[in-house]
């Protein structure tokens, strides 16, 4: 498939990614009754974060009735929160329920697109040369795509074996070997407890200590998964009481930061109940405001720790030798296996695509003094293309899938102002976005995320631009249809 099999004309829609963003926009389009259009997957599968994340332990933190599409909802989760595989096979049973797999093109990734502006196409490259070409380009890569590795001074001189959580190596047997983990962030508290047990050692490089909270977790039983099989009422309504639930904690994140201080209590209880070793409890207490970076949750995270065989290590790592990392403090810890539990590159948006706009404008040099668009999804200058999980649409709180579900009509709306008017193309005014960002940066600055520390929600230069700093509610409002005279439309 290399083009708009029925036509020799560009495909209406493209889009980049087929994790849940994609698929579910690509399953909105069908409902549309659109099916001129075609999703690239740079893999041999789809589903994105969950088919790469497959490390032992990984799952969701969201509740699962949450954590899935509200009008593709499945009742027979098997836990509160879903493992991977689980998650995984509910992708790829919406893929095969909808349809999809026509649409859908595995094995090609995207180098860039170039927008031709007197035709009002996007002619998109993709890896070996082709160029395929589509009237409205949407990008659901996601934020948290692309590892992220450390730079380590002498890791060339490394005789072991090295790799990230999100590429875990299956075939590698960790029995008896001495670990190495770098990084403590939402991976490393989920393989961390799996893998303890069969190691000779492990030791635990954390740059600063995560807030762990107890996990809600529990097998469904039987009766629950058939009694909303039946009654597909009570099952939206118990979503409906989860959404309330988490969506009320947004408060202590974007209005009143002090309500942090009620729920560090919950932390320090569980830290004392798990971590005997008062040496171990100490290390693990973090020295920055609560939900100023990622709160996490786990109930095996802190009793694995507590292990004989397990060492927590505050230093930085100076050099890698070839069988060691030593520490600013001269300590050398041997060391077979190397894993970065280092996260993503979650700032790089649409990296490392080549995105040009209007007059040759790259995107990278339009977000050169960090990634910002028009409530997520439209970039001035860069007319016909929508982001899905764009700039400053990112949760601490909620379900990601609630702001993604409010995208997909904001998109759709501009899809059918394009064909209704038979417009060129959408180019969002540059006073429009300067003004959006700038009052969301402002209300940004009175959240928990600028109460003094560094996370992955920033750029280099402090600059938040991945994090929504509202209620879910509220963005999705500002969603619900796009407003026209926001855009240059351009015939």
């Amino acid at each position: 498939m290399h083009n708009n099999p029925r036509t020799n004309a560009p495909w209406r829609v493209l889009i980049i990614g087929s994790g849940f963003a994609g698929l579910g926009l690509a399953m909105q389009l069908r409902k549309a009754g659109e099916d001129d259009f075609l999703l690239l997957e740079k893999a041999g599968e789809v589903g994105g974060t969950w088919r790469d994340n497959s490390y032992p332990g990984a799952a969701c933190d969201v509740p699962s009735h949450l954590y899935s599409f509200s009008f593709e909802p499945k009742h027979d989760w098997s836990r509160k929160f879903a493992p991977q595989a689980e998650i995984h096979a509910y992708i790829l049973q919406c893929v095969e329920k909808h349809r999809l797999r026509p649409h859908i093109r595995l094995n090609s990734e995207v180098l860039g697109a170039e927008f031709d502006a007197a035709r009002g196409i996007w002619r998109v490259e993709l890896a070996g040369g082709e160029v395929i070409e589509t009237q409205a380009l949407v990008s659901a890569c996601g934020q948290l795509n692309r590892p992220a590795y450390p730079k380590l001074p002498g890791l060339e001189h490394f005789r072991g074996e090295a790799f990230h959580s999100a590429r875990w190596r299956h075939d590698l047997d960790l029995t008896g070997k001495r670990v190495a983990v770098i990084g403590t962030g939402a991976s490393a508290i989920q393989f961390v407890p799996q893998i303890q047990p069969k190691l000779a050692s492990l030791s635990l490089f954390q740059r600063s200590a995560a807030y762990v909270l107890a996990k809600p977790d529990r097998a469904y039983r039987p009766w629950e998964i058939a009694l909303k099989q039946c009654l597909p009422l009570l099952q939206r309504a118990d979503r409906l009481l989860q959404y309330l639930h988490h969506e009320g904690r947004a408060l202590a994140f974007i209005r009143f930061p002090w309500l942090m201080r009620l729920f560090r209590h919950s932390f320090t209880r569980h830290l004392q109940r798990q971590m005997p070793d008062t040496g171990k409890r100490e290390r693990l207490q973090p020295n920055y405001p609560m939900g100023c970076k990622r709160i996490l949750i786990s109930n095996d995270y802190f009793p694995a720790l507590a292990q004989a065989n397990v060492e927590i290590v505050d230093s930085a790592i100076r050099e890698v030798r070839e069988q060691s990392l030593v520490t600013t403090d001269g300590r050398e810890h041997p060391c077979d296996v190397l894993i970065y539990g280092t996260g993503f590159t979650a700032t790089d948006f649409l990296a490392p695509m080549r995105i040009r706009g209007l007059d040759g404008l790259e995107l990278n040099q339009a977000w050169k003094e960090g990634a910002e668009a028009y409530k997520g999804i439209s970039v001035s200058g860069f007319p016909n293309l929508f982001l899905l999980y764009g700039p400053n649409t990112n949760l601490g709180h909620n379900s990601i899938l609630y702001m993604l579900e409010s995208q997909y009509a904001y998109v759709l709306g501009c899809l059918q102002a394009l064909r209704e008017q038979g417009l060129r193309y959408l180019d969002l005014r540059p006073t429009v976005q300067r003004s959006y960002n700038a009052e969301l940066q402002q209300a940004t600055h009175r959240t928990i995320w600028e109460q003094g520390c560094d996370s992955w929600y920033k750029t280099a230069t402090g600059k938040n631009t991945n994090n929504w700093p509202g209620f879910t509610f509220t963005y999705r409002l500002m969603t619900r249809t796009p407003e026209l005279a926001d855009y240059d439309c351009v015939r």
